[in-house]
């Protein structure tokens, strides 16, 4: 199965996204871009979908208004090899950091085609850095995933070659149903597939919050459940999305104020954890590339 591009969108020099259609007509969106200040050269990020849109809704997120199914194998792969090829058309990568996340629209673990897309990376590309990327609420269905998904890991992305995430957004479990409204593994339960996760050699496991005011982020209840040594934690702002304004949820991290999270994460590094806060390039906002869902405004405007 194949996907047909039908818009990009962005600055070549930092973000571009590409809106896509499938065999079926769904649309599917999918990102490459930089770092800044790191150049292309040095690392460069795609970012893919694995669902036609997303089941969960939840209510920070626009991938979830309006849900297809997944993508096949192909279809996933479609995304990543038109991105490499229009720059390296014979499929060799000479950057050091190549990051692959599969975090565009929708929740890898509700796809298995995913594992199949990591068993195949390394036969149909040169990429010497590449780090696959996987981001989850830890859907309580799940766990045969994440198990096959640590014996792909280790199998051929060992030694800090793969990054792992979970989403938590928040410390409260009963007030986390609110953000990710889905049964989904408990902190406790995460924790513990954490664990069983990690190997030695491994790059630290991601506690991504994206923090939302009037949502609890409790240093004590991350050191209740969770290893300083194993996890470490990303702090990242809440994205102007179509579902946020709706809702009326609004960030606690002002990208333009660093009081607003300096004296979480010194919280959190107190309690010996390690602490990424991770903001973007606000232009982004603009491009779409961050989690606002370019595709949205497209199916938007076809209303």
């Amino acid at each position: 199965m194949t996907i047909k591009i039908i818009e990009t969108q962005g600055d070549d020099l930092l973000a571009k996204v590409f809106i896509a259609s499938t065999d079926d007509g769904s649309l599917i969106e999918f990102v490459e871009s930089v770092q800044p200040p790191l150049p292309r050269d040095k690392k460069w990020v795609l970012i893919v979908s694995t669902l036609k849109g997303c089941p969960i809704n939840c209510p920070i997120c626009d991938a979830g208004l309006k849900y297809g199914g997944k993508l096949s194998k192909g279809e996933i792969i479609s995304q990543i090899d038109y991105l490499i090829r229009r720059r390296f058309p014979d499929g060799r990568v000479n950057i050091p950091l190549v990051k692959i996340q599969f975090a565009r629209m929708g929740d890898p673990a509700f796809n298995s085609a995913v594992l199949d897309v990591l068993k195949e990376l390394k036969n149909i590309y040169e990429i010497p850095g590449l780090m696959p990327s996987i981001s989850t609420v830890a859907p309580v269905n799940s766990l045969n995933f994440l198990k096959e998904l640590k014996d792909i890991k280790d199998e051929l992305y060992a030694d800090g070659k793969f990054q792992m995430q979970f989403s938590v957004h928040t410390t409260c479990d009963i007030e986390r149903r609110k953000l990710v409204p889905a049964k989904t593994l408990s902190l406790k339960d995460i924790a513990k597939q954490g664990e069983e996760f990690f190997k030695k050699g491994d790059r630290k496991i991601t506690l991504n919050f994206a923090l939302v005011d009037g949502y609890p982020a409790s240093p004590s209840v991350i050191s209740d459940y969770f290893d300083p040594e194993k996890f470490i934690l990303k702090l990242t702002p809440v994205n102007p999305t179509i579902s946020s304004a709706k809702a009326g949820l609004y960030g606690a991290i002002d990208p333009d104020n660093d009081k607003s999270w300096i004296p979480l994460k010194q919280s959190f590094e107190e309690i010996g954890f390690d602490v990424i806060v991770s903001i973007g390039e606000q232009r982004e906002n603009q491009i779409g590339s961050n989690c606002g869902m370019y595709v949205s405004t497209k199916r938007v405007e076809a209303c």
